[in-house]
């Protein structure tokens, strides 16, 4: 008879005592997080919750053309370790399983071989993704598979139509569609809109069967932009930019073509450009819009700015005559001189054969204060507010910093930095009667499905800043309409024959800093508009880091021929009517011109004249 033990007893207690605590706690974890735990688990299992991705909002030209659109396409993902558990749980051989991976291998245009060791290597992840942009056809032979673990998903993609067209107007967007460039960073909240998501209730084989609808939340998808670009414009500028910068071999190069009543930018170009698609193809400095953001010392095209103030301030008059023998030396160690020696020019001629002797004797007559006065009511010196990112204001410095070596530069277009953007914006001033128009990219706004939501229409003319006086203006125009008849821009009318244009040219050294200027690198340019008669469009075409070649550097020959182009394609494009022969000075103002001709007003002798040459 066994002997009766006290040890023992309180031994056998403790451990029941233990055993029974452990299950009480076991009991207690299991309805408590436990429990919790079983059912996120079974949630897992049983749902899934998907992001629904809303589709980035569509740009439209002014015509509605699409130039960056989004497309949906499906991507092919797998989780191998439940895929190849739930074929072995299903009694599959290796052969069959196998034999599965190769066809759906087959499907995706991939190598049987190759697809099985991506698989294997992969056996514990529970995520792969397998191809992108699988079109209907190859995901319903997918679906027909039936094959655990395998699914789709939606992904956008932006897209580009037109290429590089616009390019630095659109900007791009990242991988994650967020935009980084142009109107897609400026608009993005707009364009992106909003997720959604889907709680999908799965079968076994976690294929979706089911989901309620307090578990679906529909993406907002981004709203539409409108713009005033014109794409048909748009692609002349850039073709005629291109064509410049490749025949001279230039570094860069920018045109703006606005319409000089509402402000509209009809088209922005800059030349290298690159392909918004694929924009890690190109690097930064290349995807800059300079047409803002890079100011330049402007050369003659900032001189009708100046004279225009100064006859309507009675500071001088077209008719009145300047000596312009050269060199002029204001004072000393400071030399002025002409490309061209004319002993003696009319106001009108200091313009149209872009004297820079008379141009800074004017500007001593002005002095510094009316000087930056002029500049600054045409908008120079300031951001002009377009809805694009990086805009910089340019320099003008106040005539409190300025000295009198900076007279005489500033009336050549030197000591003063500008954008293309401004140079066009002020020019439309002498284009449409003296306002100073707001330049606008974005037209309105539509919604998802297509309403108009957002109306930005251009501020009545009436409504605008009156910066020099209708005639005054009237005046400039019938000046600068001798530049390509008769000046610096002479010959060029025969890259538009059936329109009669004014405008102005400017060729620059290039500053090499502390070193002073360049004499081999310069910026050609060329500001005008047209029709004479009743302008449509403004176009500043710029060309910088032009290689000194003889006289093939010059405003008049590299950059007005491109921006005659642009209007003669232009305006036939808009359907205008051509121009009539351009009416000569009147008689009190002819009889004082340098080498006056008559017949040259004459577009069919003008443009026999420019074929001699």
């Amino acid at each position: 008879m066994p002997t009766f033990s006290t040890g023992r007893a309180i031994t056998l207690l403790v451990l029941i005592g233990v055993a029974f605590t452990a299950l009480v706690g076991r009991v207690a974890y299991l309805e408590t997080y436990g429990r919790e735990q079983t059912i996120r688990k079974a949630e897992r299992q049983q749902h899934m919750t998907e992001k629904l991705i809303p589709r980035r909002g569509t740009i439209f030209d002014t015509n509605g053309q699409v130039l960056a659109a989004t497309v949906q396409t499906r991507t092919l993902y797998v989780d191998p370790h439940f895929l190849f558990e739930q074929l072995a749980a299903e009694g599959k051989s290796e052969t069959e399983a196998t034999a599965a991976v190769g066809k759906l291998a087959t499907l995706i245009d991939k190598q049987p071989a190759d697809l099985q060791k991506l698989l294997d290597s992969k056996r514990d992840t529970r995520y792969l993704k397998l191809s992108e942009k699988v079109d209907d056809e190859t995901q319903k032979a997918i679906d027909d598979m039936d094959l655990p673990g395998v699914g789709f998903f939606t992904q956008t993609a932006r897209y580009y139509p037109a290429g590089s067209l616009a390019a630095h107007i659109l900007g791009g967007v990242g991988k994650e569609s967020n935009g980084l460039e142009g109107l897609e960073l400026r608009y993005d909240k707009l364009l992106a809109g909003k997720e959604g998501s889907k709680r999908t209730l799965k079968d076994a084989r976690r294929h979706g069967i089911a989901v309620d609808a307090e578990d679906y939340v529909p993406p907002q998808h981004g709203e539409h932009l409108v713009l005033t670009i014109d794409a048909t414009i748009q692609m002349i500028a850039e073709e005629e930019l291109n064509n410049v910068c490749s025949e001279f071999k230039a570094k860069r190069g920018e045109v703006v073509v606005m319409n000089p009543l509402t402000g509209d930018i009809y088209a922005l170009a800059n030349w290298p450009s690159f392909n918004p698609q694929n924009l890690d193809d190109s690097p930064q400095d290349v995807r800059r819009d300079r047409c803002l953001t890079d100011p330049y010392e402007p050369g003659s095209t900032i001189k009708p700015f100046i004279a225009g103030p100064a006859m309507a301030w009675h500071v001088t008059r077209p008719n009145e005559i300047f000596n312009v023998a050269s060199p002029y030396i204001p004072y000393a160690n400071r030399h002025v001189t002409d490309v061209h020696s004319y002993g003696k020019l009319a106001m009108w001629d200091v313009l149209v054969k872009s004297s820079n002797i008379g141009m800074s004797k004017l500007g001593e007559r002005l002095g510094n204060e009316r000087l930056v006065e002029a500049l600054s009511s045409f908008g120079y010196g300031k951001r002009t507010g377009l809805e694009l990112p990086g805009e910089d204001p340019g320099l003008l410095r106040p005539a409190k910093k300025l000295t009198k070596w900076d007279t005489e530069s500033i009336s050549q277009g030197y000591a003063v930095m500008i954008t293309p953007l401004q140079l066009c914006r002020a020019f439309c001033a002498y284009a449409n009667g003296g306002k100073l128009v707001q330049p606008r990219l974005v037209k309105g706004v539509l919604d998802p499905d297509g309403h108009v939501i957002e109306n930005h229409p251009a501020p009545a003319l009436d409504s605008l800043p009156q910066i020099v006086d209708p005639d005054t203006a009237t005046e400039m125009d019938r000046i600068l309409a001798d530049v390509p008849v008769r000046g610096t821009a002479a010959g060029t009318r025969k890259f538009c024959p059936d329109y009669n244009f004014f405008g102005k040219t400017g060729t620059a050294h290039i500053s090499n800093g502390k070193g002073g200027y360049s004499e081999t690198k310069y910026t050609s340019s060329f500001i005008g508009a047209a029709p004479n008669e009743n302008p449509r469009m403004v176009v500043a075409f710029i060309v910088h880091e032009v290689q000194k070649d003889g006289h093939n550097y010059y405003g008049g020959i590299v950059s007005a021929p491109g921006a005659a182009k642009i209007f003669e394609r232009s305006l036939a494009y808009l359907q205008v009517p051509p121009s009539p022969d351009l009416i000569p000075p009147p008689p009190s103002i002819a009889s004082i011109l340098w080498n006056f001709q008559p017949a040259a007003y004459k577009k069919v002798e003008a443009v026999k004249a420019s074929d001699q040459e």
